[in-house]
């Protein structure tokens, strides 16, 4: 799980900003504004999910314009577009769960990865497999801050970006934990606001979510 990533990463994607913005591109042509303002108020890591037919392009176009930017490609479910975002310039890949074989892909792409996750039984696979960070997902919906914090104790050495359910409010709470790195979300990129491109507003609740750290102000912070 290497790559070039900024120097003020120490070798993970985990570690650029305590939140990794999970965006869905409908228009290619918003991406690089978009991802100018998100780099602007501090968050450098952009996850652009494949849930668009705009998704890969966005992705070519930030990777060429916006050199500050880290963008991934999220709701990765295939070899196959393991292999169409790395060839657009993905520069990380994120999967709501994940197969042997998508596994392998992701693996053999060169760039790091986060495989989702929701059981224990999931977290102990791929650590048996070399793979100690990973994405929770759905967060909230599959225990939320009390099923991470139970997985901590016996299982240390798994990382985890919680992503889904998590907003403004509970953000800090999962910062806290001790297995968390940082956690992804889409509240810095309302709907509305893309809509009317403004991304001024798009900066400032990015600025807003580059400040937090966890509620207990131990771990999690991802600096």
């Amino acid at each position: 799980m290497t790559s070039p990533l900024p120097s003020r990463s120490a070798a993970s994607v985990l570690d650029l900003a305590p939140v990794v913005p999970v965006v869905v591109v409908a228009d290619a042509a918003d991406a690089v504004p978009l991802a100018r303002a998100l780099v602007a108020g501090g968050l450098p890591a952009i996850e652009v999910t494949l849930r668009t037919p705009a998704a890969p392009a966005a992705i070519r176009e930030i990777a060429g314009a916006v050199p500050e930017a880290v963008v991934g490609a999220g709701t990765v479910i295939t070899p196959e577009q393991v292999a169409q975002c790395r060839a657009a310039g993905a520069r990380f890949l994120v999967s709501p769960g994940w197969t042997d074989a998508l596994l392998a892909a992701m693996r053999a792409s060169g760039v790091p990865f986060l495989p989702g996750v929701s059981t224990a039984s999931e977290v102990v696979a791929l650590l048996e497999r070399g793979v100690r960070e990973m994405k929770f997902f759905p967060a909230e919906a599959a225990g939320g801050t009390a099923y991470l914090r139970s997985l901590a104790g016996p299982l240390p050495q798994a990382r985890f970006c919680p992503t889904g359910g998590i907003g403004p409010d509970n953000a800090a709470e999962y910062l806290a934990l001790p297995n968390v790195r940082c956690v992804g979300g889409s509240w810095m990129v309302p709907g509305n606001a893309v809509a009317a491109r403004d991304w001024g507003r798009i900066e400032e609740l990015a600025r807003a979510a580059s400040r937090l750290t966890g509620a207990t102000g131990a771990g999690g912070t991802c600096r």
